[in-house]
């Protein structure tokens, strides 16, 4: 077995993409001849404090020289070059999307962000990153090269054809609230819809952007439709499971996204879905399956919406095409296997 060390900060079970991407790789590794040891560094990332740095650099350095160590971006964008260098084992550095790319931040730490991860990038051994799209992103804002980077997309699980509705239109939104999944907007352009039939539920953690859920409650109030949308919070894998079975479409108003697991669930059940194409979303959703619009143009979604609403026979052509593109989607063994294949080549 070749050992590997797979460092993450703070609860590895917190319920986002990010985090499930890690926990499959995890459990998952030993089976492709990976030993792996998880490292739980400081919660604090990417916003560490110096004593939160101190405290990582010294859990980083206790990994051997000859073991490959794993760092999730979440804390590896942020880590400055100089403590990088101090650590004596090679570093595959895993990039869900880039720091300085998330909504909501000031111009200044975007900038900070940008720059700290550059540099970062620039002293890993390997960089694996979730898309096509996010590979692109790092050649272009951060000079990666052309090799630079392996692209293990996220895997996704066999899934049931969801059943759908019997009354209202059932319509899911799937992320934490945060400024990148712009639910204020999403909200904004149900608005005009309100003669039609429909319900939304939003699933995901409240507790990540004070900002970003004042912004949706304001949104809530202001449109009238806190009877018509439901913020359910984080929820389960087993409930989430049983929201998509039950639901009639997926929305995605995000403005980027490193890949878009929700739509790869979604599309393994075989919904229709509304989408932008912010980051990797344009590429993770095939055409035939959703109707794309720009990140953060409400207009646009307002109307991309109305068609779905309207219009039945759209709806079961893209609900078609979504199902066969699920059924072609990579596993989480074929992810682990990506990443397993990197630390033996880290390893040799």
């Amino acid at each position: 077995m070749t050992p590997a060390v797979f460092a993450i900060p703070g609860d590895i079970d917190l319920p986002t993409g990010g985090y499930m991407y890690d926990r499959r790789v995890l459990a998952l590794l030993p089976q492709f001849g990976v030993a792996v040891r998880h490292l739980e560094l400081p919660g604090s990332f990417p916003d560490p404090s110096s004593a939160d740095l101190a405290e990582a650099e010294r859990i980083l350095a206790g990994v051997p020289a000859r073991t490959a160590l794993v760092v999730d971006g979440l804390a590896y964008g942020a880590l400055p070059a100089d403590l990088i260098e101090r650590v004596r084992a090679p570093i595959i550095a895993l990039v869900h999307h880039p720091l300085g790319l998330e909504a909501g931040l000031s111009e200044s730490r975007a900038q900070q962000l940008l720059a700290l991860e550059g540099a970062a990038l620039a002293l890993a051994k390997r960089i694996v990153v979730t898309s096509a799209a996010t590979a692109r992103t790092l050649r272009s804002e951060f000079g990666v090269g052309e090799g630079g980077t392996v692209v293990a997309e996220p895997g996704t699980d066999p899934a049931q054809r969801a059943r759908g509705s019997t009354g209202p239109m059932q319509l899911l939104s799937v992320g934490s609230i945060v400024p990148r999944k712009a639910y204020d907007i999403l909200v904004r352009a149900l608005a005009p819809l309100k003669d039609r039939d429909w319900r939304l539920t939003i699933a995901g953690a409240t507790d990540r952007s004070p900002q970003a859920l004042a912004a949706l409650r304001a949104a809530l109030r202001e449109t009238g439709l806190e009877d018509r949308i439901a913020v359910v919070g984080a929820v389960a894998q087993e409930g989430l499971a049983d929201m998509y079975a039950s639901a009639d479409a997926l929305l995605l108003p995000s403005l980027y996204e490193g890949y878009g697991m929700v739509l790869a669930e979604a599309m393994a059940r075989g919904l229709p879905i509304v989408c932008t194409t912010g980051g990797a979303a344009a590429e993770t959703a095939p055409d035939a399956a959703a109707i794309k619009v720009p990140p953060g143009d409400q207009g646009a979604l307002t109307a991309a919406i109305r068609r779905l609403l309207d219009e039945p026979a759209l709806r079961r052509r893209l609900a078609d095409a979504s199902w066969a593109a699920g059924q072609k989607l990579p596993r989480w063994e074929d992810t682990t296997r990506i990443i397993a294949g990197v630390i033996e080549e880290l390893a040799a």
